[in-house]
């Protein structure tokens, strides 16, 4: 499905401050990125890296005063994502170099305080996929998903313990309970569509025979059409604005609508022949 999704927002610099950015994605075996448009008001001076997640950073300054920032994108999602029950665990010995990162404890999600919770969620669970899907169904069915119950510094143990939070705590959580198995899992961020409420989401993945699966616990079944902004160990790396200064965020909008519409409405216009309007992949595979 071909998809429009972006985000605007809206900030109040006290002084100049700058900023890093995190809102373009890339295309990948999964999503292919047809059109995007950035607007940043006023104008400033706009630098690009790629950090070693391989996602896609800006880094601007912000002048003193109100400042806008304005993304969009249609991307060509897939309407599915892989599933792949009693897909074998990965031995620690066969992982890549760079996904052995990924099997450690980290700011949010101290995978080094939750084995026994691990354990206990996953007892008599064939190791590998049937793992990571039986932690992503606990925490659906455990943990109450409830706006304003954490904030930035809330952890996957707090998370445990208080058995409530949003998308990025389940996501933490998920996390931590799979690498405490020493099965790697990483945080990711973009947009789901049909999402109640919408919002910018997270979820994670998790590293079993020799690939990456999507698993995301604030949903009861397998859903695709997400679009992937970026990823990392948690929330820290992840971040769509690092700021560095005093800056206030006053509003923030996000939407995610089918693109099929405007496509009818442009073919009618036009006489040359449709673009290929569909497409199959899978979540990223890069191992970053």
């Amino acid at each position: 499905m071909q998809l429009n999704a972006g985000c605007e927002l809206t900030f109040d610099a006290q002084t100049p401050t700058p900023l890093i950015l995190m809102l373009r994605p890339r295309s990948g075996a999964g999503q292919w990125i047809i059109r995007e448009e950035y607007q940043i008001t006023p104008a400033v001076n706009v630098t690009e890296f790629t950090d070693m997640y391989g996602n896609l950073c800006q880094r601007v300054v912000a002048p003193q005063g109100l400042f806008s920032i304005h993304f969009s994108a249609t991307v060509q999602t897939a309407d599915l994502i892989d599933v792949s029950p009693g897909a074998p665990y990965t031995p620690v010995e066969e992982l890549p170099d760079s996904v052995l990162h990924y099997t450690l404890p980290s700011r949010y999600c101290q995978s080094d305080q939750l084995g026994d919770l691990a354990a206990q969620i996953t007892e008599g669970t064939e190791p590998g996929y049937d793992q990571a899907e039986a932690i992503r169904k606990w925490i659906h069915e455990n943990i109450k998903y409830q706006y304003g119950t954490s904030d930035a510094s809330t952890s996957a143990v707090d998370t445990a313990n208080n058995r409530v939070g949003v998308c990025r705590d389940f996501t933490h959580l998920g996390i931590s309970l799979c690498r405490a198995l020493n099965i790697p899992a990483r945080m990711v961020v973009g947009y789901l569509y049909q999402l109640d409420p919408m919002d910018l989401h997270a979820w994670f993945e998790a590293y079993v025979d020799g690939r990456w699966f999507t698993f995301d616990a604030t949903q009861e079944l397998p859903r695709g059409n997400r679009v992937t902004v970026a990823y990392g160990r948690d929330a820290a790396d992840v971040a769509f604005t690092t700021q560095f200064g005093s800056m206030q965020l006053n509003d923030m909008k996000v939407w995610v609508d089918t693109a099929q519409n405007e496509e009818l409405e442009s073919e009618k216009k036009s006489e040359q022949a449709p673009t290929l309007s569909t497409s199959v992949g899978s979540n990223n595979q890069d191992s970053n």
